[in-house]
């Protein structure tokens, strides 16, 4: 856990524990037996970072603090910063101190090794207006988010390979969180953010305010969830894993292959009675004309993503071996309505948009820049 003492040294953040001490080896008079083969990895495999630590100083000691706005999580706004010994732009997230923060900052750090997973830089514990707060500086993603790129294409047809390749980005982060047995649980476009402008930027997840560690003995209980992508058991008094991240990402392919969700409210509501049914009952299609061209081998992945049973529904190992996520080069560029659906729908998904981040507290970034 995050902690610091008045006048030390500040301490390790969740520090690597030492490699334990081996005992020598006794004399043997035989050589020794070969150890039993490995099993195959089943998760990538990821350098281990250095350690970081809890800064105790002022932040404007290191950072020149912006008003500028790069935009909105679950508590709050995102700051532009730079660095000021090397004039780096970085991006500033703001938590009030409390456990649920420290929990957020614990494991986004635990993640934040993986290459589509947002980098945190450094963490500060700062005093403004008599609260403590938690400052974490990430790496600034200038590329937007996933569905803008998508909208603001033009007249260059998005392709069913183009939906491939960003599903096996998004796939690669939620399975290194799987691996280490946290549920991000709030998977959606707005949280998934590319590194920059240039055709070959990485695509990367972010906002980890309502992750949350699970294991077989840890279900998750808490409701929480963005209405458009949440997963059927969410919206009830079950538990549920890390298999609602399944849900979203199944939720995330149907719409970048056709533009708009499979699941809506009809009444201009984040969500309704009747999209709640919906969504409990897994009742959605694949409409024509957007879907004519699209395989059935693709729609039944969907199937499989979308099942209303946690444990019927796809495993992220089987959704990376998938051939269509695995072999998304030979995936035919097959040109898809979603640029044109989107791009028609820009304003309706502003709206959705601009809903769920009404009842979001942003003032504790505004007090904060007054601050500095």
């Amino acid at each position: 856990m995050l902690s610091n003492s008045q006048g030390q040294t500040p301490p390790v953040l969740f520090p690597n524990p030492p490699p334990p001490q081996q005992p020598p080896a006794p004399a043997q008079p035989h050589p020794p037996a070969q150890p039993p083969p490995q099993p195959p990895q089943q998760f990538p495999q990821f350098h281990v970072k250095s350690s970081l630590q809890i800064k105790k100083n002022a932040i404007i000691d290191d950072y020149k603090v912006t008003s500028q706005v790069l935009g909105l999580g679950i508590n709050g706004k995102v700051l532009q910063i730079f660095n000021k010994r090397t004039q780096e732009k970085f991006a500033l997230k703001m938590l009030q101190d409390c456990p649920k923060a420290r929990r957020e900052v614990e494991l986004h750090w635990r993640a934040s090794q993986c290459p589509h997973i947002v980098r945190i830089v450094d963490v500060y514990e700062n005093l403004y207006a008599g609260r403590k707060c938690l400052l974490i500086v990430m790496e600034c993603l200038d590329g937007g988010e996933l569905f803008s790129r998508i909208q603001d294409r033009g007249d260059q047809a998005f392709t069913e390979r183009e939906a491939s390749e960003i599903m096996k980005s998004i796939g690669e982060a939620i399975q290194y969180l799987h691996s280490i047995n946290i549920a991000h649980r709030d998977v959606k476009p707005e949280n998934l953010l590319y590194t920059s402008k240039r055709p070959n930027a990485i695509l990367k997840l972010t906002d980890f305010g309502f992750a949350k560690e699970t294991t077989s003995h840890n279900s998750l209980t808490t409701p929480c969830y963005t209405p458009y992508y949440v997963a059927p058991e969410v919206l009830g008094p079950e538990k549920y894993d890390k298999s609602c991240d399944m849900w979203s990402l199944g939720v995330i392919m149907y719409i970048l292959l056709c533009g708009y969700p499979p699941f809506y409210s009809n009444h201009g509501l984040a969500i309704s009675p009747g999209m709640k049914t919906r969504i409990r009952m897994g009742q959605y299609e694949f409409p024509n004309p957007e879907w004519s061209e699209v395989s059935e081998e693709v729609k039944m992945l969907i199937r499989n993503l979308l099942k209303t049973e946690p444990t019927q529904r796809m495993t992220i190992t089987e959704f990376m071996n998938h051939p269509w996520i695995m072999q998304s080069t030979k995936v035919p560029q097959t040109p898809l309505h979603t640029s044109r659906v989107l791009k028609e729908d820009k304003e309706r998904w502003e709206d959705v948009k601009g809903c769920l981040h009404s009842n979001k507290n942003s003032g504790l970034a505004t007090s904060l820049t007054r601050s500095w």
